[in-house]
């Protein structure tokens, strides 16, 4: 089966960084996977778990937001932040969601909702995949 390299990178460190044979990420226009050999592309991606496939085995990584390059030789996320599941503290990204839902719910201008919303994804993004 071919593969290509996948690297995962934030601007504190490399996250993932291997050989792999299919990825599913949520790009702005929805899901899209991508295959060896696909075609170059750049796309913002949303907050969502990206799914890794590698060998008949499946991981995956909580990606909050980013962009996506496909490139010939390998595809590299470059992410506002990503967790790897065993990095996902589980009882702390159920407290932001409760925090965030909190804030979502009292009196508010445009920018805090907009800021509890996007905090209620990442913790939610967070809890999916530590669940998985």
């Amino acid at each position: 089966m071919s593969s290509f390299l996948l690297e995962i990178v934030t601007p504190e460190r490399k996250v993932y960084a291997e050989d792999v044979n299919m990825i599913i990420v949520k790009g702005s226009e929805g899901e899209m996977g991508i295959l060896p050999n696909h075609i170059p592309l750049v796309t913002p991606l949303k907050i969502a778990p990206v799914i890794i496939k590698k060998d008949r085995a499946e991981e995956v990584i909580a990606v909050n937001g980013g962009f996506l390059e496909v490139r010939k030789d390998k595809v590299v996320i470059l992410a506002e932040s990503a967790e790897l599941p065993g990095d996902i503290d589980l009882d702390r990204a159920e407290s932001a969601k409760q925090r965030a839902e909190q804030r979502l719910g009292g009196k508010r201008d445009e920018s805090d909702f907009r800021r509890a919303e996007l905090s209620l994804q990442r913790a939610m993004n967070r809890i999916a995949v530590k669940q998985r």
